[in-house]
């Protein structure tokens, strides 16, 4: 007998072992799957989206902010009849019906979406059907209280590959990451029969609204510079245009416009190209604009002095096998470097280049970050770099002396200008003035220098040539009598085919006010204007016309002396 007890007491042995292993295995090393497996029978966890920042001006008024909408789910166990419901819905949502009878269709699930971004009127109408199974959640959908005043400046949102809320292009794209926030979890209880019980966000879910951009845009500003470039592509027939403003002491980007646009409550009604802002990304050859820089180089290297006068000016000036004229056959011998560029000569001008040799060129047009991103926080900035010296021809020192041969952007071209204003230091241009965080902290983003391309003395002889050039030049006509302005025309040919075009242009006119005391630089370009190729007659009536506003705005009255020390 003593062997069959033995072998129950074995038998309870091995069971004993057995369980203890078996529950070893459950509680320590499948513990984490068993858990998980048995969270899923009865609770799920759902994402909790933050709520995006908003973008204000610097009157903090919510250029871009949010509205609420509404996403409009279903319980399937509670419908009653599929295809009733889902040509009924889909008749509200615009969603085909075979979709919403294939969420309908789940009867596994007790939560499955139907629609989002629904406005309120639509909720109403769904919630007026009493239908057992429809629900409505509240979520944030962007919103654009003046969407075509800066459209390409701001951007959009989007979807992502995923599926997830995306900032796109200009600001929203900048500063996706902080103006997005961080998802967070909420779990969702069920009971027994797989209904939703309880839904609580904990404390450590990690969900985080996004931060607050507050820029340096002025919506003053930035109405009259869109409203006058608009009807200034219209009245003078150019196929685009494109416009900025800037503080030049530090750098803050006071307002920003280009035509054509798009509208960012409907971007998907536009093609890609409209979303891009050519301010920062479109190159051109910037013409007479780009004298100003050139001549101030040589200045500040003691090459030329205001009153040096150009040996070479009494006919056109042959480079290899280039003759180089002046934009109209007019020549002055012995003319002063003044007298350049208020006739915009580009004879003088080549003679400049010549002084100031290919080495002294390069450095100087890097210093003024000629062939660098300026770094201003908008998506999408392209600048094309400068030729390596060795490849660099007489001719094309020469033709860069007169900004043609050289391709640039728009905010180049500003922020480099924007340096003579500023005494010779040239500042990273910024949209955004400070980001507010969710808990009520500010964070500011202070100006930053980032060169001196030229001595305070050299920008001081270049704003009082350039007041000489706004007050003599071929653009006195549209001038404002009574302020110091600093300024100067652009008609730049543009290139075909490996030639230049001689009916179509880019024209533009840049400058800052007061000369003495800047307040803003601003540049107005137009593309292909037709009613004239000169930016004299064309880009420069509406930079003064703006300007007029901006002065107004700013309480700067008109004085009795607006000549420069050149002329006194």
């Amino acid at each position: 007998m003593r062997w069959r007890y033995l072998a129950v007491f074995a038998f309870f042995v091995v069971l004993f072992f057995g369980i203890w292993t078996k529950l070893f295995y459950w509680q320590i090393i499948d513990a984490s799957e068993l858990s998980s497996m048995g969270e899923s029978q009865y609770a799920e966890y759902l994402e909790i989206p933050p709520i995006r920042g908003d973008i204000k001006t610097s009157d903090n008024f919510p250029i871009v902010t949010n509205r609420i909408s509404y996403l409009v789910y279903a319980n399937p166990q509670k419908t009653k009849d599929i295809t009733l419901e889902s040509n009924t819905l889909s008749s509200l949502l615009h969603i085909d019906a075979a979709s919403i009878s294939a969420q309908l269709s789940l009867k596994d699930k007790v939560w499955v979406p139907l629609a989002t971004s629904i406005d309120e009127a639509t909720k109403e109408k769904i919630a007026a059907l009493n239908l057992p199974d429809m629900g409505f959640q509240e979520t944030p959908t962007r919103f654009y209280p003046e969407a075509s005043m800066a459209a390409q400046l701001v951007g959009f949102v989007g979807k992502d590959a995923l599926g997830n809320s995306k900032g796109y292009f200009g600001l929203e794209g900048y500063y996706d990451r902080q103006l997005r926030g961080r998802i967070g979890k909420t779990t969702v209880v069920h009971d027994a029969f797989g209904k939703p019980v309880l839904a609580k966000l904990t404390s450590n879910s990690g969900q985080q609204d996004g931060r607050t951009l507050v820029l340096h845009i002025d919506r003053v500003i930035q109405y009259a510079l869109s409203k006058k470039l608009k009807e200034g592509i219209q009245e003078y027939g150019a196929t685009s245009g494109m416009a900025a403003v800037m503080d030049p002491k530090t750098g803050a980007v006071l307002a920003m416009s280009s035509f054509p646009s798009f509208d960012p409550r409907d971007f998907w009604d536009y093609q890609t190209k409209d979303y891009i802002n050519p301010f920062i990304t479109d190159t051109y050859e910037p013409g007479s604009t780009f004298k100003p820089l050139v001549m101030s180089a040589a200045m500040d290297a003691g090459l030329v002095t205001p009153m040096s006068t150009c040996p070479i000016c009494d006919k056109p000036v042959t480079v290899g096998d280039y003759q180089i004229h002046t934009w109209d056959n007019k020549y002055f011998p012995n003319t002063t470097m003044v007298d350049i560029m208020i006739h915009s000569d580009n004879t003088g001008m080549t003679y400049v280049a010549q002084k100031l040799g290919l080495n002294r060129m390069i450095s100087y047009l890097t210093k003024f970050g000629i062939g660098q991103p300026t770094g201003i926080d908008l998506q999408g900035e392209f600048a094309p770099p400068l030729k390596p010296k060795s490849q660099w021809y007489p001719i094309d020192l020469a033709t860069t002396g007169f900004g043609q041969g050289i391709s640039v952007t728009p905010m180049e071209l500003l922020d480099a200008f924007s340096a003579i204003a500023n005494g010779g230091v040239r500042m990273e241009p910024h949209v955004v003035a400070e980001i507010e965080t969710p808990d009520g902290q500010t964070i500011p983003i202070p100006p930053k220098q980032v060169d001196q391309p030229i001595s305070a003395t050299a920008a001081k002889l270049m704003t009082e040539i350039l007041v000489d050039t706004t007050n003599k030049g071929e653009a006195s006509f549209a001038r404002l009598k009574g302020y110091r302005i600093a300024g100067k025309t652009g008609t730049a040919s543009i290139p075909l085919n490996g030639h230049y075009d001689p009916t179509k242009t880019i024209a533009s006119f840049i400058g800052f006010a007061p000369a003495d005391n800047p307040k803003f630089i601003m540049v107005v370009i137009l593309n292909k204007p037709t009613t004239s190729i000169y930016g004299a007659e064309t880009a420069a009536p509406i930079w003064f016309s703006v300007a007029h506003d901006i002065l107004n705005y700013y309480g700067i009255t008109p004085t009795e002396n607006d000549t420069s020390t050149f002329q006194q």
